[in-house]
């Protein structure tokens, strides 16, 4: 603890024994109050400013010390001041005190609470932030809550001081004019529990609850007026229908026909969506056809004189195919059939915020009434308008999976995931590959040595990383295409025979009646916590609702968007993003959960990094795998983890203990003590806890248990 903590504890502590060992209690009875009632006005009427300041200061010492004797300091209000001047001086002089409360909490205990329980305490920060007055008002309503008990709790969230004030200034008024109307007649109270009748406490209760009731009478209001246009049908044809086949209408669908409702999924192109068709199910194929090809050209590393692939690149993207097809069933329509999910391969128009028009692909059409919609429409390679783009033509991860023949010279614009990864890949079938990043490195989100790691082994395998450039034109010149881009000033020109452009994916907003019926828009379709639009009963999720693109996310997302869509206003759960893991698949792997330095410094959190560098590794050294690190980011002191990156073999997969880990609340400390296969590439995981272990010893103690072995030697 620090100094001025320490010295304030001390002097709060004082001050509360003090209070105790003087007995001061004693003056903030019933009994004695009544008995000084006479003394005590004549005291205010001769020095009428004094009296009010000297109360005014002994309530605030009182509340802020959390000290009993605040009810009948507001009775004496009433009784010496009078029902105007006693309720004005209270409500200040309450709500001062609660701040200062508020305040010494929040400085003595706040930061422990935080870092010692701050995942258990995620959702309710998160709660305080956007719905904080709102609690506290229906708590400052309430009598039957300690107030002193609320100061020091809020103390401990992330509210803000202006908030807790003005909130608690208004909340306690109505108790305060109670209890200073009822001082106000002092000589009649025979004991404090008849101030508040049991009637009254229920009204108390009463108006506790009406913030919550306004709350919902607002978003039914909004309700009401977005959908003011609109003619309700009178029954519906669906519980829900579903926009897109991708990840989250797919998980969407299944979950509403699990718990048995009439859900209808449409789908205009593949089921499946992206991962299946053009993303992640085609790409990893792929990069493990390049994966074996390089292990051909690493033989002597393996003990062998040599070996080698003959290949054609048409039958390692018919493969692809292959295993796209075999994957398929798992999305296909006779499947979701069988699950009980009306899949119509068709478009979809949303014409009002009950009705979808399906076009079905024999172009006959179809008006069909929900309840729930959920837009699962997916996302789209971002095309940048860089002149004479279109002229040369262009790949993106949509269309590279048509090729049949290997480009000689291919240009790769992008340093994000999707361009890393492909650039690997073709670059060890043998395409002379030159990737172009406008940025400083590769791989922006992720910490520099994982950057730099990843270069260099692009570097090492042939591709030419060209960072800080920046596309400024293609052209075609005496039949070859080339990339004018900008470096430290200059152009650069780089000839290339493709190009792939990687340079992120777009939402999907247009085609399907968002901008008709005014869903609301950004970069991606508006949602809150419950992912619902601005229609209430409009529900977005997966690419097409962010804030990440992975097919992993866009499952989680679409639980959510299910089970509100169905079962809201009864009860509806807001989307957790607590934990989200995801992985590049280059080589080497890097996969991540949580923060890293980078996030971890920009957000200002503290913390303490623990690494362990796999080349040490007994399996990854067997394997021919040696490179890499896992790092893991804890609380400082703590074995609390807030965030891992693992760069290596398997990254992927070696993740996954610690995204467990951080979702269930387990410190290094049990991975330590938790037995792992020998050998495998999971022992990187025991090992960085034993990392941490070690720079956590106690020092101190191990001296002395050094001493005890030494008298036992004798």
């Amino acid at each position: 603890m620090t100094r001025p903590r320490l010295t304030l504890l001390v002097a709060l502590l004082a001050a509360i024994a003090a209070f105790v060992a003087l007995d001061l209690g004693r003056y903030f009875s019933l009994d004695y109050l009544k008995s000084q009632q006479a003394v005590i006005e004549s005291w205010r009427a001769a020095q009428p400013l004094t009296a009010a300041l000297i109360f005014f200061l002994a309530y605030v010492a009182v509340t802020a010390l959390s000290l009993p004797g605040a009810t009948v300091m507001t009775l004496a209000a009433g009784a010496i001041f009078g029902l105007g001047w006693g309720t004005l001086i209270v409500s200040f002089a309450s709500s001062a005190g609660a701040t200062l409360a508020f305040l010494a909490a929040r400085f003595l205990l706040r930061d422990w609470v935080q870092d010692r329980f701050g995942e258990r305490l995620r959702a309710i920060n998160r709660g305080v932030e956007q719905d904080g007055g709102f609690y506290l008002f229906t708590l400052r309503l309430v009598p039957a809550f300690p107030f002193f008990m609320i100061n020091l709790l809020m103390g401990l969230t992330p509210m803000r001081t202006a908030t807790f004030y003005w909130v608690s200034q208004l909340g306690m008024l109505a108790g305060t004019l109670v209890y200073v109307n009822a001082g106000t007649q002092l000589a009649g109270l025979e004991s404090l529990s008849g101030i508040v009748s049991p009637g009254l406490l229920f009204s108390f209760a009463l108006l506790g609850i009406f913030p919550l009731i306004a709350k919902k009478l607002v978003e039914t209001i909004k309700a009401r007026k977005v959908h003011a246009r609109w003619t309700r049908p009178a029954r519906f044809d669906r519980n829900i229908i579903v926009i897109g086949g991708g990840s989250a209408g797919l998980v969407t669908a299944y979950i509403a026909a699990a718990v048995k409702a009439k859900v209808t999924l449409i789908e205009q192109h593949k089921l499946g969506g992206d991962c299946l068709n053009t993303g992640c199910v085609p790409s990893k194929a792929l990069i493990r056809s390049a994966k074996f090809l390089s292990h051909t050209r690493r033989a002597t590393e393996f003990g062998c004189r040599g070996a080698s692939a003959n290949f054609s690149f048409g039958e390692v993207m018919e493969r692809v195919q292959r295993v796209i097809r075999q994957v398929e069933p798992h999305d296909s329509a006779e499947r979701y059939r069988g699950l009980g999910v009306d899949v119509v391969e068709g478009s979809a128009r949303i014409v009002s915020p009950w009705e979808v028009e399906v076009t079905r692909q024999d172009g006959s059409t179809r008006t069909l009434s929900t309840r729930s919609i959920v837009i699962a429409a997916g996302a789209r390679p971002f095309v940048p308008p860089i002149p004479g783009i279109e002229d040369v033509g262009y790949l993106t991860s949509d269309t590279v999976w048509t090729l049949r023949e290997l480009p000689r010279r291919l240009v790769v614009l992008g340093g994000g995931p999707i361009g890393c990864e492909l650039a690997q890949a073709f670059a060890r079938f043998g395409a002379k590959v030159s990737q172009v990043e406008m940025l400083p490195r590769l791989m922006l989100r992720e910490d520099v040595e994982v950057s730099a790691l990843v270069a260099a082994r692009f570097r090492a395998e042939g591709i030419d990383v060209l960072l800080n450039h920046k596309a400024r034109q293609f052209v075609v010149e005496n039949g070859e295409k080339a990339l004018i881009a900008e470096h430290e000033g200059r152009d650069v020109r780089i000839p290339f025979d493709a190009v792939l452009v990687a340079v992120g994916r777009v939402a999907n907003l247009k085609g399907y009646g968002l901008e008709e019926i005014g869903v609301s828009t950004g970069r991606t379709v508006d949602t809150n916590d419950f992912l619902q639009t601005n229609y209430p009963n409009i529900y977005a999720a997966g690419d097409v609702a962010g804030p990440y693109q992975f097919t992993h996310t866009a499952a989680h997302q679409a639980w959510y968007a299910a089970v509100n869509a169905l079962f809201d206003p009864f009860r509806k759960f807001k989307a957790d993003y607590s934990v989200i893991p995801w992985a590049t698949f280059v080589e080497p792997e890097v996969a991540r959960v949580g923060l890293n330095e980078l996030e971890a410094k920009e957000q200002g959190i503290a913390f303490e990094v623990s690494r362990y560098d796999i080349d040490d590794l007994d399996r990854a050294i067997a394997d021919g795998e040696a490179h890499g690190f896992v790092k893991v980011l804890t609380v400082p002191g703590k074995d609390r983890i807030l965030g891992v990156t693992i760069v290596g073999d398997h990254a992927g997969d070696l993740i996954a203990e610690y995204v467990l880990a951080m979702k269930h609340g387990i410190g290094l400390n049990k991975i330590l003590g938790t037995i792992h296969i020998y050998p495998t590439l999971a022992e990187a995981n025991k090992h960085v806890a034993g990392v941490w272990k070690k720079a956590h010893a106690p020092q101190a103690l191990l001296e002395w248990v050094g001493r005890f072995h030494a008298w036992r030697r004798g």
